[in-house]
């Protein structure tokens, strides 16, 4: 987009030019701007603070003789026309940096007069958990793709002044899960790939590809000069690494009305004109979320400021249809013979002393706690005297395997406080220390919100004290059986909910996902992810119908 201002102006340059050399009285005698005159004032400054308030903000004022309209390049990536000639401008990062501020003074038949002054200004906000969770980390890249599978992956809504109080989610139109994908108007959209990176002086740096094909807005199809009348793919350069810079929002995300709302309140600079897939004019992004594998971003239409521009994206390519590698049932659990659970299959974990997570229940091998009766295996928490007994089955040193496909059909119990997990652990971990050997998190319920389950994975890059972790709503989850399933593969790690994939982590051979993992059936109790027990809890059970795996 940049070059193709740049030829825009030339043509206009040469057209006015011509038309002046023709004597043409309505473009006038072409004068260049002189006496160019450039001040800056950082916000702030005061004997206490020479360098500015920390805000980074600084008034650039630029005065010339015959000047229509100004030029800035600011000096940290970003450049904007600015026909008054002042501009209060944030510079974002961190600490003291001095900045080199070109300006240029266009006058009449684009004749210009450029200038330069430095700035030094301190800048004290940053985001680097934004920036980690967008691009992995410090020396990482992570790549993000339209979250298509989820409605409003794509959507528009209104500013206060037309939205009323519902300006804060795209209320006049949603897209529907893929409802943008695989019609030839606007395939190329949900095949985006945007790769965010962050260097070791913690300078993001963002990637668009779109294989040279990228989805305008109707509206601002112009700037290619094509009408299609309606939103359409067009042959467009994004090819080039874009400098971004942070900000806070200049929307105080506090006042949304709605309690549940809770926005980041960081802002996303893109240099260059970069942009997030969607064409519409715009290269800044309110984020409203982001985690390891979701991200959820606001831009204001360039054309028409009354609109927002509301995208989805996750580190998941979606796909419609899940289909897996592996179709050999190599082993199984179908909990069909009453009493003890099968001593062929699973062992146990005993005892109590907080597990590493600050949980408080006691593992027994007790009918009490584990039984199988009915066709199921059911995992009971009791509440006992002042503390409470569960149990933890495993299949550690009887049945161990790397990479495969484990399908496990539960309920799940609704009691506060309870922390229901199934899971795979590494089974070195006795000699390679958690979290070195791995961890494959297939589900975990927190014991403050039955409706959500997790999938997770553990490894030294982002625990101990974190995961990579993705959720899903599941509203049905104490109340009906569903499939949980990991799919482990050399290449990734995927984790569906009933044949729906919420989650994927790209399998490297720097994780610690290339050996022998066992699989664990456990319900905890408070501690890091149970929370606060209900008071009144007697008991509550995991009913488990089956555990397959497939290779």
């Amino acid at each position: 987009m940049k070059n193709l201002i740049k030829i825009a102006c030339l043509i206009l340059t040469m057209t006015l030019v011509s038309n002046c050399q023709d004597d043409d009285a309505s473009i006038g005698d072409i004068v260049a701007p002189s006496n160019l005159q450039i001040t800056a004032e950082v916000l702030g400054v005061d004997a206490d603070n020479p360098f500015g308030d920390g805000s980074g903000l600084v008034k650039l004022t630029a005065t010339a003789d015959n000047a229509l309209s100004y030029n800035f390049q600011f000096g940290d990536g970003l450049q904007g026309v600015v026909p008054s000639g002042m501009n209060t401008h944030r510079y974002s990062l961190v600490g003291v940096n001095t900045y080199t501020v070109v300006v240029s003074a266009v006058g009449s038949g684009g004749t210009s007069t450029t200038g330069t002054i430095e700035v030094e200004v301190f800048s004290s906000f940053d985001d680097l958990e934004a920036k980690e969770l967008l691009s992995g980390g410090v020396g990482s890249s992570k790549t993000w793709y339209l979250d298509a599978s989820t409605p409003g992956h794509l959507g528009v809504g209104g500013t206060p002044e037309i939205a009323a109080d519902a300006f804060w989610f795209p209320s006049f139109y949603a897209a529907q899960p893929f409802e943008k994908c695989g019609i030839p108007i606007s395939d190329c959209l949900c095949n985006d790939e945007l790769t965010f990176s962050l260097d070791a002086n913690e300078q993001l740096t963002f990637e668009l590809n779109n294989n040279g094909q990228t989805f305008f807005n109707a509206a601002h199809q112009g700037v290619i000069g094509e009408n299609a009348g309606e939103d359409a793919c067009f042959d467009f350069d994004t090819s080039g690494t874009s400098i971004v810079s942070l900000a806070p929002s200049s929307f105080d995300w506090s006042t949304v009305p709605d309690p549940d709302f809770n926005a980041r309140g960081t802002t996303m600079n893109f240099s260059d004109g970069k942009f997030m897939g969607y064409y519409v004019g715009s290269s800044s992004y309110d984020i409203i979320e982001v985690t390891n594998s979701t991200l959820y971003v606001r831009t204001i239409d360039a054309l028409n400021p009354v609109l927002y521009w509301y995208h989805r994206f996750t580190t998941t390519l979606p796909s419609e249809e899940f289909n897996s590698i592996y179709n050999n049932l190599v082993w199984a659990d179908e909990f069909d013979t009453n009493g003890a659970p099968d001593a062929a299959n699973w062992t146990y974990d005993l005892g109590a002393g907080g597990w590493g997570n600050q949980e408080v229940q006691t593992y027994t091998n007790d009918a009490e706690n584990v039984i199988v009766e009915d066709g199921m295996l059911k995992i009971t928490a009791k509440a006992n005297g002042s503390g409470y007994t569960s149990a933890r089955l495993k299949s550690e040193d009887l049945f161990e395997f790397t990479y495969g496909r484990v399908e496990v059909r539960a309920k799940l119990p609704s009691s506060t406080g309870t922390w229901p997990a199934i899971w795979m652990l590494g089974a070195d971990y006795q000699t390679n220390t958690w979290p070195a050997c791995g961890e494959i998190d297939i589900m975990e319920q927190t014991g403050q919100d039955k409706n959500t389950v997790l999938a997770t994975v553990h490894h030294p890059a982002v625990s101990p004290g974190a995961g990579d972790s993705s959720s899903t709503v599941l509203t049905t989850s104490t109340t009906e059986f569903h499939n949980y399933t990991v799919e482990w593969t050399p290449d990734a790690i995927t984790f569906l909910v009933d044949d729906n994939v919420y989650h994927t982590v790209v399998n490297t051979p720097d994780l610690p996902f290339e050996s022998d993992f066992f699989m664990i059936l456990n319900i905890a109790m408070g501690g890091t992810l149970g929370g606060t027990i209900d008071p009144g809890f007697t008991e509550d059970t995991m009913e488990i119908d089956y555990v397959r795996v497939y290779q």
